[in-house]
């Protein structure tokens, strides 16, 4: 089910009860950009830290938008059976009184997007608001002080001729009569409103209908009456309420503390931290640790497939639609007597359609291969809960070794350890590459010398050699045979007290030293470093 601006708020009580009554959720984003490019050199990295590497990504995060949000809730209704309801939440963010942000599109993934019919006409006009609790202070602030500043110039337009004829109207109307303002939408609502009340002091508003606004002329106690009432629709609570807009259901999502399930997930947790919770900190700690008390059981079907794929020997898989769809067929020795997976009645859209890359798609994909690798990983543990179906916290118990590890895609670490500290991963070797007749040669022509044949992440160690790193065994293997009597690109083994440039210089110091040591002995005078 699609969600806009419309429908959300009338939506969310329901949204709500699915969410705190739920097993797990599914959830997957799409963004107006992925990686930003970073100057030369910046660029994420296999030699990077888990922390070097958060630093890269927070500036892309702080860049782009989310431009589509994917929930899909699962609920375990019979033993055996789970009920998903799947819905897509378009975004754009919130614009009213003070609050205008800015944000970049990339050409790459708006091409992308496009291909796979992402409809962006629908997320600029139907996007749902959202709000971060700094953007929510500021905007309170702004309710206090009745600073408001109309942002966009349709918006400058449209209150421009609300004013004008309403001041043409009031000197004539008796008191209370009315006139219905048209066409009126989103924040305008508030907007027109805040500002009539502002400005005439014998006026009173309120919505009337859909995208209409009613204007009263009263008297100056009936007004005040009207101020101090309880049902008054420009309360600043309901503003509030309505600026916050998704942010809303995703403060459901912390208090409900369900599972959260993804693929991949790292970037969605990044923009759910900058766009909904806080701007993302400068410390790399002091993110993890909100993430996991935000969202305490997080998991990565990504990481979880890697660990596992070989050892079942499923053929490659490279999205998640191939891993889903392998998971349901004969290959998998479980299949039969995996859970049923069901679509809601009013979420049945992707029932008989694949919808790759559209987030609430994308989202129950994610939900339903966790089910099924769960089903998978229990299968090898003692237990005789297949045949009758096995709860969900047991589905839990098998993933044990995976909760709150999330992918880390190019980094020095291949995943995050959102519970504790963070596991070295198991690596290729370090290579360098040594350059022979080769004036000028930098880090970017190294790479391309070598991208045809294998891919590897180069860094700079001297002004002729080079570090190389690989995620992937082969590879190496590769360039060691290819490379070890190239007439320019020598390739080996990097061995720390062999290369290094501090051990070559604190061997050249100590080989001085030495040196110096030795003729001060044979000449019999002391050494220098005695004086």
């Amino acid at each position: 089910m699609e969600l806009g601006s419309g429908q959300f708020a009338q939506s969310l009580p329901r949204l709500r009860a699915l969410v705190l009554g739920c097993d797990f959720l599914g959830l997957d984003m799409e963004f107006t950009g992925l990686h930003s490019v970073f100057p030369q050199g910046k660029q994420p990295s296999l030699f990077d830290s888990p922390a070097e590497w958060y630093l890269k990504a927070r500036r892309s995060v702080q860049k782009f938008t989310v431009n589509q949000l994917g929930l899909s809730i699962f609920s375990n209704e019979k033993s055996n059976k789970y009920v998903a309801h799947s819905y897509n939440f378009f975004l754009f963010p919130t614009t009213f009184g003070v609050m205008d942000s800015e944000f970049s599109f990339q050409a790459s993934s708006i091409q992308f997007l496009t291909h796979y019919g992402f409809d962006y006409n629908k997320f600029l006009k139907e996007g749902i608001p959202y709000t971060n609790e700094v953007q929510e202070k500021k905007l309170q602030q702004g309710l206090l002080t009745g600073n408001w500043k109309v942002r966009s110039t349709l918006d400058k337009d449209k209150v421009k001729k609300v004013i004008d004829d309403v001041t043409r109207w009031v000197p004539s109307a008796e008191e209370g009569g009315s006139m219905v303002l048209h066409d009126i939408s989103g924040f305008q609502i508030f907007e027109v409103q805040l500002i009539l009340r502002q400005a005439l002091p014998d006026v009173w508003t309120e919505p009337f209908g859909d995208q209409k606004v009613m204007v009263k002329k009263v008297s100056p106690r009936h007004r005040w009456r009207l101020e101090n009432s309880s049902y008054d629709c420009c309360r600043k609570e309901l503003v509030l309420l309505s600026a916050r807009g998704f942010t809303n259901l995703f403060q459901t999502l912390v208090e409900a503390k369900k599972p959260v399930v993804g693929h991949n997930m790292l970037m969605d947790l990044l923009h759910l931290h900058d766009k909904f919770y806080k701007p993302l900190p400068e410390s790399y700690e002091e993110f993890k640790r909100n993430i996991h008390s935000l969202f305490p059981v997080l998991i990565d079907t990504k990481n979880v497939t890697k660990s596992i794929w070989k050892e079942f020997q499923f053929p490659r898989a490279s999205n998640l639609l191939e891993i889903y769809e392998i998971l349901c067929s004969d290959l998998n020795p479980t299949n039969p007597t995996c859970p049923v997976i069901a679509h809601a009645s009013d979420c049945s859209k992707y029932a008989d359609k694949k919808s790759p890359h559209e987030a609430a798609y994308d989202a129950f994909l994610c939900g339903s291969v966790l089910l099924k690798l769960a089903h998978l990983l229990l299968g090898r543990m003692p237990c005789d809960t297949l045949e009758t179906g096995p709860s969900f916290s047991q589905y839990l118990s098998a993933l044990t070794k995976y909760l709150n590890q999330v992918n880390l895609i190019r980094a020095g670490v291949s995943a995050i350890n959102f519970s504790g500290t963070d596991v070295p991963s198991q690596r290729p070797p370090l290579l360098i590459a040594s350059v022979r007749g080769w004036p000028g040669v930098d880090e970017e022509q190294i790479y391309q010398k070598l991208k045809d044949l294998c891919k590897f992440d180069v860094r700079r160690l001297t002004e002729n050699q080079f570090l190389l790193l690989s995620n992937k065994f082969k590879d190496v293997r590769v360039v060691l045979r290819d490379y070890k009597a190239h007439p320019n690109l020598r390739i080996s083994l990097y061995h720390h007290w062999r290369h290094s440039p501090q051990v070559n210089c604190l061997l050249q110091i100590c080989g001085i030293v030495a040196s110096w040591s030795l003729l001060a002995f044979v000449f019999g005078g002391s050494p220098w470093y005695a004086m």
